[in-house]
Parts: C-alpha cells; sequence; structure tokens
C-alpha cells in the first residue's frame, strides 16, 4: 500500500470515528422525570428529550430500555448497576418499560400508569405549551371515583366523575356533560392520569375559555369478540358488514353507555339531560367508538369529537341524515407525524371529509398537533382546543 493511500484511508477512518462519536454526544443536562416515584432520581430526561434509565442489577446479563418501539441497550458499572438513554423522544408522555435478560418489567424509579394493557412505567418529555395542563393556583373541580351497577353487563362498573370549580356551592346550576373515552389498551384511569383532563378543564374555566363541564369517563373495553367466520362460506359473505370492517367494538359499550352510564349520571348528578347538553368524544379506539356511536345515535349527543379516532363522511351522514341535522359541533384531530404517515380506515381522508362537511354546512373543526404523532400530547392539546368549543354553539 502506498504512503498516500495509507494517509488517505486514515484520515476517512477518523472522520468516521469523529462523526459516528459526535452522533453519540448526549447533552449532559439529565434531570429527573416529573412522574418519577417521591424520591427517585432515575428515570430522568435532558433537553434534547433522551430518557436516562439506572437500575442495579448485579446479576443480570443484558438490561435495556424499551420505548418508542425501540430497545436501548445499557451498561453495567463495577458496582452492577445499568445506565443508558434513549434516543430523542417526541415532546408529551409515553409508556415504557425495562427489559432485563429478556423478561419485560416496569422501571422502579417512575410511577405507574395503566396503558399497552397493563400497569407499568410512564414518562413525561417537557414541552414548551406543557402550561396549559400543568396544576395552577386556580379553582379546582373534583375528580372523583365512582362505582355504578350496570345492568347490561350485570356488575358493579367503576367510573370518573370530573365536576368543575363551583359545582358543590351552588345546587340550583346544572351542567353539560361529555362523555370521553380512551385508547385500546387503555382504561378509565387514563385521561385523568396520563391525560390531566381535569387540570384543562380547570386552567380554561378560570381563563374563560371554556364553559364548565362535566366530564364521565368510563372503560369502554368491555368486551371484544370477532364474529365467528363460517369457514364454508365465501370469506366475502361470511364477514360481518360494520363500521370498523365487520369487527363493531363498540356494541357491548353502546348498551352500558346509553342504558345504564347515562341514567346513572342524569339520576346522580346535575347535568342538563337532553342531546343539546352531551357530548361524546374519545381518542384512538375510544374515537372509533365516537363515531360508531353517535352515528347511530344522533339524538342522543349533539357535541362529538374525534381525536385520532376516524372520521366522518359525506356517505356517513347520507346513511345516517339526523346526524347532520342534531349535530352541532364534529371537531376531528390527529398528531401532525399521523398525518405525514396516514393509515387510513374505512372512512377515508379525515381532512377531507372534515371539510366536505363544512361545504355542506355542518360546524366542523380540524385540529393538527404540532410534531406529535399517536400519542398522549396529541389528544391533551386536542382535548384543549375541543373544551374551547364544546357547548358553545
Amino acid at each position: 500500500m502506498s504512503k498516500k493511500l495509507f494517509l488517505l484511508l486514515s484520515l476517512i477512518t477518523l472522520s468516521v470515528s469523529l462523526c459516528m462519536a459526535q452522533a453519540q454526544t448526549v447533552i449532559e443536562d439529565f434531570k429527573p422525570s416529573s412522574v418519577n416515584q417521591g424520591g427517585k432520581e432515575f428515570p430522568q430526561v435532558n433537553s434534547e428529550g433522551c430518557v436516562r434509565v439506572q437500575l442495579s442489577a448485579p446479576e443480570a446479563k443484558m438490561v435495556q430500555l424499551d420505548i418508542g418501539a425501540v430497545k436501548y441497550d445499557l451498561t453495567k458499572d463495577e458496582n452492577g448497576v445499568w445506565t443508558g438513554e434513549s434516543a430523542p423522544q417526541d415532546v408529551g408522555f409515553h409508556y415504557y418499560q425495562l427489559n432485563i435478560d429478556g423478561s419485560s418489567v416496569p422501571d422502579p424509579g417512575s410511577l405507574y400508569f395503566f396503558g399497552a394493557g397493563r400497569w407499568g412505567s410512564g414518562i413525561e418529555i417537557p414541552s414548551d405549551d406543557q402550561e396549559f395542563f400543568a396544576l395552577k393556583d386556580v379553582p379546582h373541580g373534583e375528580l372523583r371515583e365512582v362505582q355504578y351497577f350496570s345492568k347490561s353487563s350485570d356488575k358493579v362498573r367503576r367510573a370518573y366523575i370530573y365536576t368543575p370549580p363551583g359545582y358543590h356551592k351552588d345546587n340550583s346550576k346544572r351542567y353539560p356533560v361529555l362523555y370521553l373515552q380512551h385508547g385500546m389498551g387503555e382504561n378509565e384511569t387514563g385521561w385523568g392520569n396520563q391525560g390531566h383532563a381535569n387540570l384543562i378543564m380547570d386552567n380554561l374555566i378560570a381563563e374563560g375559555k371554556a364553559v364548565p363541564f362535566i366530564i364521565v369517563m368510563e372503560n369502554s373495553s368491555v368486551k371484544f369478540e370477532r364474529p365467528a367466520r363460517n369457514a364454508d362460506a365465501d370469506s366475502t359473505q361470511s364477514r360481518p358488514k360494520g363500521p370498523m370492517g365487520g369487527f363493531d367494538f363498540a356494541g357491548e359499550f353502546k348498551n352500558v353507555l346509553l342504558n345504564d352510564l347515562i341514567p346513572y349520571v342524569e339520576a346522580n348528578y346535575r347535568v342538563i339531560d337532553n342531546s343539546k347538553n352531551r357530548a361524546m368524544a374519545g381518542l384512538s379506539m375510544g374515537g372509533m367508538q365516537t363515531r360508531i356511536i353517535t352515528l347511530a345515535n344522533p339524538d342522543v349527543f349533539s357535541q362529538v369529537g374525534m381525536f385520532s379516532g376516524g372520521s366522518v363522511s359525506m356517505e356517513d351522514i347520507e346513511n345516517a341524515p339526523d346526524f347532520k341535522k342534531n349535530v352541532k359541533l364534529l371537531f376531528i384531530s390527529y398528531g401532525s407525524r399521523e398525518l405525514e404517515n396516514p393509515r387510513r380506515g374505512p372512512w377515508g381522508d379525515p381532512k377531507e371529509n372534515t371539510a366536505a362537511l363544512k361545504e355542506a354546512g355542518m360546524n366542523t373543526h380540524f385540529y393538527v398537533s404540532e410534531g406529535t404523532a399517536h400519542e398522549w400530547h396529541s389528544w391533551r392539546r386536542s382535548l384543549y382546543q375541543f373544551s374551547q368549543l364544546v357547548f358553545k354553539n
């Protein structure tokens, strides 16, 4: 090898090494997460949105941080303490877990949240707009856990109900009510714990930006059963027709909602019990359930919100003309990253649908959460926007 070629290869190798080192540089301004257990230093987040975790596991052979569908290897020191960090994450709340020798477990340093079908770890990546759900020195409503008997499911069920500031001071005042649903793998705790729905409302009401209303949050994962397929029949004919391509997962929850939950709320809380003052909204699965239930029951709800959960098309309202006549607000929202890589459902393009309905005379709004994907910060922002519009028409 010539001297010139050797020097050239050496320079290339050095350049690549420097680039790799630069790419792996992490800004060392990590701070404990805002959703850590009391007194716990880890997990931590830095200004880039990288997540750093630490775990003492001297006997472990491998430990990984599993966040954002990516697993990051941790490094063990001489004391058996494993430390490592992720790539930058989008702002907002994220579920994550640790993987120890192949077994996934919660991080003992974080608070636990119900998501992905389990209680597990969560972390908050700070955002520039997090003030809208911050705990502030303003009048606060109450977020209560209640139990009620459901004839439809033949059991006592749990719901969370938010009542706005002042609810218990004036017994003559009655309020509109929003039935607000969670996503797949989550439950009735989601909108309070991960979504901060109560704090969003407290702050909006204090600023005079929202009409005070009650929010009811129930577990809409009541029953999920695909109808049995007839192996002898043609596959197209044997697949039941439905709003989700043959999988109507709103059926059981619809019975609980209409026959049990709404009657319980209207018998026990000071709500205005008419469709004009009744709304339904939800995120992801909850948005799809909202779509199915409100299209089929336009005489029950006049205000509708779908956050990353489908949309309503012109064909839908042609098949359900009372929806257009009775619904006074239709709000559709998505994270901008969702729209960059859309997963089209049977309802078509949500932005085009919403514009077409507006052109047809409906009061529709299409909101985009910039810089977020199918995640809680998109839905917090959506609730914040929706709450400033609902019950004002």
